[in-house]
């Protein structure tokens, strides 16, 4: 059966589209073959696979396979401590931020802690700070502030003279509202420190400049702890905890819960 001349005029139409889109597409290879011969020879070198952000990444975040991809990239033109290897970097936690398209590094994995400078002789303690409570979130790292705590019976100073390693405030964004504050404490008052935090409201004043306050443990022990009647007033530690902890375990007691505290502040 002999064909039609509309369909041999079909046929041959297919072949010279089917010819044309073979020529574009040599082309265009070339082109990019062109393309990247002269950043070769503009720049220099060889490329290397690396890893590169798929999307943008925030700081803490876990970094999983699908939020990388690996593109060539001209070896002169690489950061140093890229990561060529998706190994290196999958399950990893940022410690800072990375935009889309940016190489990575091994850098961006260093954990954010590992800048907290602890003072020689004091421990790094993280406590719940409303912006209300941080002076309307005034509160910045390098600050020294007094740290007072109020319960049910009583307000007294727990801390004066703390150092500000760092907030929440910091570590999410200026725009963020301080959620902690982490101070550099005498390692002896960590467990009263934790035991009202626990149990009370903490509320951070900044001194004047110049304010000779005196950072003792003894501030607070002046103000009325209001002991319900039949029960022995507390007697301050040997170890100079403030009568704050023994507040934060009168306040525990009146919800049936004295004794895990009387566990974080036995003494």
């Amino acid at each position: 059966m002999r064909m039609s001349k509309t369909t041999i005029t079909g046929i041959a139409c297919g072949v010279v589209c089917a010819l044309c889109v073979g020529l574009y597409l040599a082309s265009v290879r070339g082109e990019v073959d062109e393309a990247r011969a002269a950043a070769l020879e503009r720049y220099g070198g060889d490329q290397i696979e690396v890893c590169v952000a798929k999307r943008d990444l925030a700081a803490g975040e876990v970094v999983d396979g699908n939020a990388i991809v690996t593109k060539l990239w001209v070896a002169d033109l690489l950061p140093d401590g890229a990561v060529t290897d998706a190994a290196q970097i999958v399950g990893k936690r940022l410690g800072s931020s990375i935009v889309k398209g940016e190489v990575i590094t091994v850098r961006r994995t260093e954990a954010a802690a590992a800048s907290l400078s602890v003072p020689t002789g004091k421990a790094a303690i993280s406590v719940p700070a409303r912006a209300v409570q941080a002076v309307g979130g005034s509160v910045e790292a390098g600050m020294t502030v007094d740290v007072y705590a109020t319960g049910p019976v009583s307000t007294t100073k727990l801390v004066a003279g703390a150092l500000v390693l760092a907030t929440s405030a910091a570590a999410e964004g200026s725009a963020a509202a301080a959620e902690w504050v982490t101070l550099a404490v005498d390692p002896e008052r960590v467990q009263e420190i934790v035991a009202a935090a626990q149990n009370l409201e903490l509320y951070f004043a900044l001194p004047a400049i110049g304010d000779d306050t005196e950072a003792t443990a003894a501030d607070g022990e002046a103000a009325d702890l209001g002991v319900p009647a039949g029960q022995a007033a507390p007697a301050a530690s040997e170890n100079g905890a403030s009568a704050v902890a023994d507040d934060a375990v009168t306040a525990a007691s009146s919800d049936g819960s004295s004794a895990g505290i009387d566990g974080e502040v036995a003494r």
